[in-house]
This record gives structure tokens, C-alpha cells and sequence, in this order.
């Protein structure tokens, strides 16, 4: 059993590297961007996305803690912007006594991530495009990563197949 944390600026291929973890491992997988969605769709003129994706990541919690609990492993995928959220999945992959890993997709390149982002069918909580280089370079070094090292970067310029058993591997250690 494990827990696993997907990571990376959006466009990199998490969605499609954790749909498929799940099918060939039979993780629960929950998806960030659909939970946030569902409640930006249900929003009162008060709440902004910010608020939106706060009020998510705490349903993802409470499911990732009950799946746990089940029995079940999990994978988030999120891009995992912030150190708390490592530190919290560090901390339910310890109460389950199951295996915590964490996998960030990283692509390098403003145009192809941009020319996913605009071919991809977009949930409403989801970016169309970056509109800033500078801030897309910011982005990529300042990921969040756990501090023990214990991780796995994937570089998603390649198509799926070339790296979905590099990441099965991974999880099986």
C-alpha cells in the first residue's frame, strides 16, 4: 500500500501519469482540479478560486485520510505548491504505516506546456495558459519537494509510455 503525492506546474502531464498509476495499481485517485471544480461550480459571489482551492484540499484530506483507513492506496494529484501539504502527506502515509512517495512531472519548455494547457479539455478551476515566462521559471524552481530526498522527478517531454514503468518501479521500492 502506498500514498502518493503527484507534483508539478500544471501542463506537465500529472492528470495522465496519475489516471494511469491508478488503473495499473488500483489506486484511488483523487484529482485536485475536479474537487475544486465542483465547488467553484457551486460558489456563492463570495468565494473565489483561492478560497475554492483551500475548501478542496481539505475534502482531499479527509478522503486521502478515510481511504488510508480502508485500506486503499492513494495518489493525489495536485501540483503540491505548499511545504504543508508534503508535511501532511508525510504524516498519513506514517498514522497508515504505508509507503509515502511523491512523483513530479517536470517539463521545461513554456510553449508545450502552454500548447497543452490550450488543447486539453479545461475544467473551470484549471488554467487556460501561462501568460509569464518569468513567472513559469519561477515556478519550476521553487517546487515543493519532501527534504529526505525520497522522491522521483519525470520529465514528461516524452510520451507516457516511455516513463509509466520508471514510475510503477518507483512505487514498488
Amino acid at each position: 500500500m502506498f500514498f502518493l503525492q503527484m507534483a508539478g506546474f500544471p501542463g506537465t502531464g500529472k492528470s495522465t501519469l496519475a489516471k494511469q498509476i491508478g488503473l495499473l495499481t488500483n489506486a484511488i485517485v483523487l484529482d485536485h482540479d475536479v474537487v475544486k471544480t465542483a465547488i467553484l461550480e457551486d460558489r456563492d459571489e463570495h468565494m473565489d478560486s483561492n478560497k475554492a482551492g483551500k475548501m478542496a484540499y481539505k475534502v482531499e484530506w479527509a478522503l486521502t485520510d478515510y481511504h488510508l483507513s480502508q485500506g486503499k492506496s492513494v495518489v493525489l494529484d495536485s501540483p503540491c505548491f505548499y511545504t504543508e501539504g508534503l508535511v501532511r502527506g508525510m504524516q498519513l502515509a506514517k498514522k497508515y504505516s504505508v509507503k509515502y512517495k511523491y512523483i513530479e512531472c517536470y517539463l521545461d519548455d513554456f510553449h508545450e506546456v502552454n500548447r497543452r494547457l490550450q488543447n486539453r479539455d479545461r475544467l473551470l478551476s484549471q488554467i487556460e495558459k501561462v501568460e509569464s515566462k518569468d513567472y513559469f521559471q519561477k515556478a519550476l524552481v521553487n517546487s515543493k519537494k519532501p527534504e529526505n530526498g525520497m522522491f522521483l522527478v519525470i520529465d514528461t517531454s516524452s510520451p507516457l509510455i516511455s516513463y509509466i514503468q520508471k514510475a510503477i518501479t518507483y512505487l514498488k521500492e
